[in-house]
């Protein structure tokens, strides 16, 4: 055993960790005696989003696919449509592609050992380590964003938590505090503390582990985390085209970002769009400026709106106004949407 292992042995107090996480515990939907199912869904979701915003999407998913052969049956334009507001749709994608994997291969459950686990699309260690952890009840570490915020802080460690050498060291720090007798009570502790007390500005004076914390001191500086990228600026004038009551759209290609998700024509800024697009085009308004990012992109958006001869157009599509609204949209092009709606224009 190593020193940092040895000393964790004697430093870390459980069972005060376990008596704060019973009196401060948050009540949430996905939190009592969850079945594997609702455990997946929830982490899943719970990925780059807060746990507020993910509360009634949990609710409503579980609502439209109760099961995992639910949602392997479901098309997929209604999974990308629940998904629609959460962001990076790739998730979305990959519930529907595992759940239609589980229902192959293990009659629509999710299996209980790592190794099969490993083999649904979408699943990484921390999902991994949640199901098995919270659903299955086992010793497996599931090391979130907010447990390498609490362990890189506890045992001080300066080492960028982003890489995989250090996220290994942190799981394998993890595994050593969970003890043998309901392992999984401690393991949701830790992510709770980071949540709610071992946040980005940290309060240490709350935390019932900070007497044992070799990183208190400069919690400000920890965890240290690899430089960004710096984030793209684009700047793109939008099209929204009306013919009648249709609307022209377009829909993600497969493979890409925005895969499945419909967007009205946009183009490069000061762009003939006529030209590009082969139609005649009457101005009516220009519409709200607005901007939304995605990955390591902000995308600006000057959105114009036109009226223009319904015209069969190569890869874009006539959409009838009762229809957009049960379709799913790319955020800033659901907002365009919701401006047209509030503000009258067009009777979408």
């Amino acid at each position: 055993m190593t020193l940092e292992k040895n000393s964790l042995n004697l430093s870390f107090d459980s069972e005060k960790l376990r008596k704060w996480f019973f009196f401060n515990r948050r009540a949430l939907p996905w939190r009592e005696n969850p079945s594997p199912y609702e455990v997946w869904i929830s982490e899943v979701m719970l990925q780059q989003t807060q746990v507020s915003v993910v509360i009634p999407y949990f609710k409503k998913w579980m609502e439209l696919f109760p099961t995992i052969s639910a949602l392997a049956e479901a098309p997929i334009e209604k999974v990308i449509k629940a998904w629609e507001g959460l962001g990076y749709y790739s998730r979305a994608r990959n519930l529907k592609s595992g759940a239609e994997y589980l229902c192959r291969q293990h009659d629509g459950e999710l299996p209980e050992n790592y190794r099969d686990l490993k083999e649904v699309k979408g699943l990484g260690p921390y999902t991994i380590g949640a199901i098995l952890s919270f659903a299955f009840k086992e010793k497996v570490p599931a090391v979130d964003g907010n447990v390498l915020r609490v362990l890189s802080r506890f045992f001080a460690i300066e080492d960028p938590i982003d890489k995989g050498k250090t996220q290994k060291r942190i799981r394998d720090l993890c595994f050593s505090l969970l003890p043998d007798d309901e392992p999984w009570i401690i393991m949701e502790a830790l992510i709770e503390l980071g949540a709610l007390v071992c946040q980005k500005k940290a309060k240490c004076n709350e935390c019932p582990l900070r007497d044992q914390c070799l990183g208190r001191s400069k919690a400000d500086l920890l965890p240290i985390k690899s430089k960004r990228e710096k984030t793209v600026h684009l700047h793109r004038d939008v099209a929204v085209i009306y013919s009648g009551k249709e609307l022209l759209l377009q829909k993600g290609k497969e493979g890409k970002v925005m895969a499945d998700l419909w967007e009205f024509p946009y183009f490069d800024r000061g762009s003939n769009i006529e030209d590009i697009l082969g139609i005649s085009l009457t101005p009516k308004r220009a519409l709200q400026e607005m901007s939304h990012g995605f990955t390591r992109y902000k995308a600006f958006l000057y959105p114009h709106l036109y009226e223009g001869k319904k015209t069969p157009l190569l890869n874009y599509f006539w959409v009838p106004f009762d229809r957009v609204m049960k379709i799913p949209f790319s955020s800033g092009h659901r907002r365009i949407i919701h401006y047209l709606r509030n503000n009258s224009i067009l009777n979408i």
